[in-house]
């Protein structure tokens, strides 16, 4: 058997392998209204999947839907006004592209660091650092 013989039967017999952030996956964010502000039922379970600070990640939410938030006992997000599930779940994706996956191998085996002041994150996997928040 020839080099080009044996590659293609190794191609043949290897697994599909599907994205390399297929083992990164945020729930759907669970929001609805009461009164004059937006309820992240599931907020808790998002921070866990992120792996960040809630604080941290209310705080972004907050900015980028343009309204005042807080956390409550229940450890549910409660933000000022009307959003919806696309918008919460457009701005939770861009925490997560901002703060948590890393922008050299693109897994989410990373930690949020602070050097020299600034936020600073460091991936696990493959040792890059890069600036929080680019």
């Amino acid at each position: 058997m020839d080099y080009e013989e044996g590659l293609e039967r190794a191609l043949e017999e290897a697994p599909d392998i599907e994205g390399s952030g297929s083992r990164f996956s945020l729930p759907e964010p669970n929001v609805r209204q009461e009164g004059n502000a937006t309820v992240y039922e599931n907020f808790q379970s998002t921070v866990d999947a992120l792996d960040r600070e809630d604080t941290h990640v209310m705080k972004y939410l907050q900015n980028e839907v343009g309204t005042s938030a807080n956390i409550d006992e229940r450890g549910r997000l409660r933000l000022t006004g009307e959003f919806r599930t696309s918008r919460v779940r457009e701005a939770v994706e861009g925490y997560a592209d901002a703060y948590v996956l890393c922008s050299e191998c693109g897994l989410p085996d990373t930690r949020l660091e602070t050097e020299s002041g600034a936020k600073v994150i460091r991936c696990e996997a493959c040792g890059a650092r890069s600036a929080a928040g680019d």
